[in-house]
């Protein structure tokens, strides 16, 4: 037995017994990145995977409308017509739950694509035309970013008033400046690069220069920060709920459920414990995904 065989070795051997080529043997390690999934991407993926064919079934999975009230069963615990019991008006807590989700991840969706298309496109632009452009954007955002993003919500919410596109807009504005700083970092790093002077000496526009080769390079850190801001635009849009700044009744979401159901904690805690842990777990499957992603890339970039 060779030294070899003991500690083992990263060249294998084919089924003829051939040693592989040197090429071969150097692409191994990247193979190995390229194809590890790390856990948490696996468990964040098909946590939220769950979550959301749930929602999207909701008007079918929901035993009840989620408006219905039966002042009779208010305030029940969980119970086989119940699952999750009802609340101080007697709705069934399952049904809105479901129908109450759909909303919270709408807005938190439409409010991170918003973000991360504006933040990017104005990073990209920044890095690539400099000068005062640059400047004007980058303190705008340092402005921005010096308020946390709950205060920015606040304040446009208290000035322009509830609603929906309120909501959406309040969350945009208070959004975009990670993805800007993010995109124009790996813009001014791909910058000096020889793919892009060539592209550059080649007479290729701005926008294709972009298109082309900024965003697909910047992709990866992208999509893995977006997972991440996605459960904290989830946070934010059922704490601005919580507080009445949110969605308005007659429509519900998480956040609203948490706020109606605290009077009754005593009485009924699953009213508190059922959207409280939707919520949580939603944020956590995303977080995870985020994590995961980051995690994915970095190994991949080592192995390559």
């Amino acid at each position: 037995m060779s030294v070899l065989d003991v500690f083992g070795d990263d060249t294998r051997r084919d089924e003829s017994g051939a040693a592989p080529s040197p090429a071969e043997t150097a692409a191994a390690p990247a193979r190995r990145g390229r194809g590890t999934w790390p856990p948490a991407l696996l468990a964040g993926s098909i946590l939220f995977g769950v979550i959301a064919t749930l929602l999207l079934l909701a008007p079918w999975l929901a035993p009840y409308p989620p408006a219905q009230q039966d002042l009779v069963a208010r305030l029940e615990g969980a119970s086989a017509a119940h699952l999750l019991g009802t609340d101080h008006l007697g709705r069934d807590v399952l049904s809105r739950l479901l129908d109450g989700g759909r909303f919270s991840l709408a807005v938190a969706s439409v409010t991170l694509v918003i973000c991360a298309v504006t933040g990017t496109l104005v990073g990209f632009l920044a890095a690539r035309r400099g000068g005062l452009l640059d400047t004007v954007v980058m303190r705008v955002t340092d402005i921005l970013l010096a308020f946390p993003e709950m205060v920015v919500a606040l304040f446009l919410v208290a000035v322009l008033g509830t609603g929906d596109l309120t909501l959406v807009l309040a969350l945009t504005i208070g959004g975009w400046t990670p993805f800007c700083r993010l995109a124009r970092g790996v813009a001014l790093e791909l910058n000096g690069r020889d793919f892009i002077e060539a592209a550059q000496a080649l007479g290729c526009s701005g926008w294709f220069i972009i298109r082309r080769h900024l965003l697909p390079n910047a992709l990866p850190p992208l999509l893995a920060h977006a997972a991440l801001r996605f459960g904290h635009k989830l946070i934010t849009v059922g704490a601005l709920s919580f507080l009445g700044l949110g969605v308005q009744p007659p429509s519900s979401d998480w956040g609203s459920m948490l706020s109606e159901a605290t009077p009754y904690l005593d009485r009924s805690p699953l009213l508190v414990l059922a959207p409280g842990a939707a919520i949580f777990l939603a944020a956590l499957s995303v977080t995870l995904t985020g994590r995961g992603l980051e995690t994915r890339r970095a190994r991949t970039g080592r192995a390559s």
